[in-house]
């Protein structure tokens, strides 16, 4: 009896104690992510020994020791590249977008030495931020086989893969044995760290496939390394364009791609899951520069001359195009002088206009770049564009007919009639409007990529200003026939 009282006594105080533990699970927060920077920065000021320091960074993505660069002064830079060594260092400064600065900081032979050390297309990125005088010390300095290899990749145009390729890659010849590959790519390995995946040659030289490394390590010794190729890997040629096949290779997911050369077939390079990377960004920033009407991206060190050389050829095409928008609303000087009013809500249609074309260009220039598109799905992405500005337009201008109606009656203090009358013409306008300015902003992309002139830069700042020239025609041209023609209000 007396165990089964305890037992009771016990169950209660057992409740008591999970409640606390469910309450305990759900206020417990995510920790902060690390700040891996300031604690390389931590170690660098706080660490005197070298061999100590060296030890603790190797825990450290170079990445991130790249982000502490930022913050370290020249002499603790100078310590890092005595504690890192001039290979990992080389490393470390191909993550960081101020590499060029920080070899600016250094003797000419010793940033010659961390350049050699580099990716060839890292390193051209690496130059090209340095100052002039700078860089031609440091090339001169440069041993004859990385000045080879950055001079490959300067002599391609900058929208050609050739431009952003490495030469670190690994290739094997298709005769050999499985134990003979990997004798092969043992030796190679020591200069060329792109090892994840093997590309295969044949006696001339020329691609005939790739090879998984796992593949190959797990194969029998004697096995021929035929039947290990996939000989249908992807690939690209040194001239393809950037542009062009960006989505296509994007599409493999692959670590890399071989880049073959398009005079004889040969492997001259690798595109890197990086190099996409940044490939993409780059794609972007200048199809944004592009709808806002440069003829590349700029950035902050950018010359004042060179900015204002990007800006200014369609800054002139838009003031002809502005003048006559100008002129076409001087053709209706007697719509808006017997009905003053109607001014007022000028704004309202261009700006509706401008907005609704500009969607419909962000969408078709997103669909083209995604791949060529055929006759029939040009005219459904037309139609589509138009249907969804019509139905828009009639929401909206039904919407622009009640709110202004009530606007002109209560505000204005004018009559029921012309409130409505005024307000109907804004609302019929605004509809006409944002389904013309769809057309016109799909049409006009798919136009200039018929021609063979990018819509990117050729449409985005042509829109607002052909979409003002056909809201002013299609607002005023309403108001003159809907109020002074038909319902006679002078």
């Amino acid at each position: 009896m007396e165990n089964e009282n305890k037992n009771e006594e016990l169950e209660p105080v057992t409740e008591q104690k999970t409640e606390p533990e469910v309450e305990n699970e759900a206020e417990v927060e995510t920790p902060a992510p690390v700040d891996y920077p300031a604690e390389i920065l931590n170690l660098i000021r706080s660490t005197e020994d070298d061999a100590q320091l060296r030890e603790a960074l190797g825990d450290y993505h170079e990445n991130d020791i790249a982000a502490a660069m930022g913050e370290m002064t020249p002499e603790e830079r100078e310590r890092l590249l005595g504690v890192l060594g001039n290979e990992a260092m080389s490393e470390v400064l191909a993550y960081s977008e101020d590499a060029g600065e920080y070899l600016e900081e250094m003797d000419a032979g010793v940033a010659a030495d961390l350049i050699e050390e580099m990716d060839a297309d890292d390193a051209i990125d690496v130059l090209e931020d340095m100052d002039e005088e700078k860089r031609e010390q440091v090339l001169e300095l440069l041993e004859p086989e990385a000045k080879e290899d950055i001079e490959l990749l300067h002599s391609y145009d900058d929208d050609q893969f050739g431009s952003i390729m490495t030469t670190n890659y690994v290739t094997i010849r298709e005769d050999m044995s499985v134990k003979q590959a990997m004798k092969s790519l043992v030796e190679q390995a020591a200069d060329n760290d792109n090892i994840s995946t093997l590309y295969v040659t044949d006696e001339t030289g020329a691609y005939c496939g790739a090879i998984d490394l796992k593949d190959l390590i797990v194969a029998r010794q004697d096995t021929q390394l035929q039947s290990l190729v996939m000989t249908s890997y992807p690939s690209v040629y040194d001239t393809d364009s950037i542009a062009d096949n960006l989505e296509r290779v994007r599409g493999y997911s692959e670590d890399s791609i071989p880049v073959l050369s398009s005079k004889d077939g040969t492997v001259i390079g690798v595109i890197t899951a990086q190099d996409l990377t940044e490939a993409v960004k780059s794609d972007l920033g200048e199809d944004y520069a592009k709808l806002a009407g440069l003829t590349d991206r700029e950035d902050m060190k950018e010359p004042l001359y060179r900015s204002i050389r990007k800006r200014i050829p369609w800054l002139g095409v838009l003031l002809v195009l502005g003048i006559l928008v100008s002129t076409v609303i001087g053709l209706f000087e007697g719509v808006f002088g017997q009905i003053a009013l109607i001014v007022c809500f000028q704004s309202l249609i261009l700006d509706m206009a401008g907005n609704v074309g500009t969607q419909s260009l962000a969408v078709t220039i997103r669909v083209i770049s995604d791949g060529a598109l055929k006759f029939r799905e040009r005219v459904f992405l037309v139609l589509k564009e138009m249907r969804v500005g019509l139905c828009n337009g009639a929401i909206l201008g039904l919407g622009s007919f009640l709110l202004i109606g009530l606007y002109i009656h209560f505000v204005k203090g004018e009559g029921w009639a012309f409130a409505f009358s005024t307000s109907g013409c804004v609302g019929v306008a605004l509809l006409v409007a944002m389904a013309v300015s769809s057309l016109v902003g799909t049409v006009t992309p798919l136009f200039f990529k018929r021609i063979g002139v990018d819509p990117a830069v050729a449409s985005g700042p042509l829109i607002t200003t052909v979409n003002d020239l056909v809201a002013v025609c299609i607002y005023y041209g309403t108001a003159w026939l809907l109020l002074i023609r038909v319902l006679a209000f002078v």
